[in-house]
């Protein structure tokens, strides 16, 4: 593999670690299945394409997206707070109606953002976006250990954990799920938004298997660099969306295996299943010794 395809890979992994910690936000904290992030991951990219193209500033486009997506999350967490609709289901018919959403964002299935001005000309020019990317997501997940370790933060752990239990403890369960499902997608629509600006396009299929890409990072981190902790946690999933990135990245470039582009998703299947399954082989080896 070329330097230029490593750091690629590594750059797509940093855009893309913001993805992982929503969907780490939505399925390992709250316990909450979200397919939301198929949506809310192109709405982020969406947005912040039809706002720069209309003249407005990129760091204003951007929070605006980042907004967008926390609105997709909140839609999802009342689907399934205030109407009881299935987790799942409520999370499929929000990723369905932001698809035709995205379509009346951009206007049409693609908008371009050459020779657009984005949030990284004037720091470009100072460190290489890669460096400006692993500085954002480190802040960012300073936050998030932050808040996570903070007393809200701590109740909706507890309300992931044990939600009888922590509604029996006088928190506001249903709150805290419609928090925790905005934050999450607000991340995604933050990915979307970063993705289409470094690579100067917003499209509307951009959405497709985001959510398979998310679970497969936090899967392969917390296989490979286990925690008990929120701090190492968080590490540990941007740690397993580079490494995922590397990994995609050397199988496509391996010529002897014959792969094309077509074929990331099956990559994608089998990295996640050797995540799954080889931590459970050790412990079996382990047991029977």
């Amino acid at each position: 593999m070329s330097l230029v395809a490593f750091l690629g890979a590594i750059e797509t992994g940093l855009l893309y670690g913001f993805l992982s910690l929503g969907v780490y936000l939505s399925f390992r904290v709250l316990k909450f299945p979200d397919l939301t992030v198929d949506g809310s991951f192109p709405l982020g990219a969406a947005v912040v394409a039809t706002l720069i193209t209309q003249g407005v500033n990129p760091w204003v486009a951007t929070v605006v997206a980042m907004v967008a997506g926390a609105l997709a999350g909140l839609c999802t967490a009342i689907l399934s707070v205030r109407f009881n609709i299935l987790n799942l289901l409520a999370s499929i018919l929000t990723m369905i109606a932001l698809y035709s959403i995205n379509l009346r964002v951009m206007g049409r299935p693609n908008v371009p953002l050459l020779n657009q001005p984005t949030l990284f000309d004037g720091l470009e020019t100072v460190l290489p976006i890669w460096a400006i990317l692993l500085i954002g997501l480190g802040l960012t997940k300073l936050a998030i250990d932050f808040f996570l370790t903070s007393d809200i933060g701590l109740a909706m752990r507890a309300t992931g954990m044990n939600p009888i239990m922590a509604s029996a403890q006088g928190i506001y369960t249903n709150r805290l799920i419609l928090l925790g499902m905005a934050m999450s997608n607000a991340l995604a629509a933050l990915s979307g938004a970063l993705f289409a600006q470094v690579n100067g396009f917003a499209d509307v299929a951009l959405g497709v298997g985001t959510v398979v890409v998310g679970l497969a990072t936090v899967i392969l981190g917390e296989a490979i660099f286990p925690s008990r902790t929120v701090r190492w946690a968080t590490l540990a999933v941007i740690l397993g969306c580079l490494i995922y990135r590397l990994v995609i990245a050397m199988a496509l470039n391996a010529d002897f295996l014959g792969l094309r582009a077509q074929d990331l998703n099956l990559v994608t299947a089998i990295i996640v299943v050797l995540a799954l399954v080889l931590p459970q082989a050790n412990l079996l080896a382990r047991f029977k010794r």
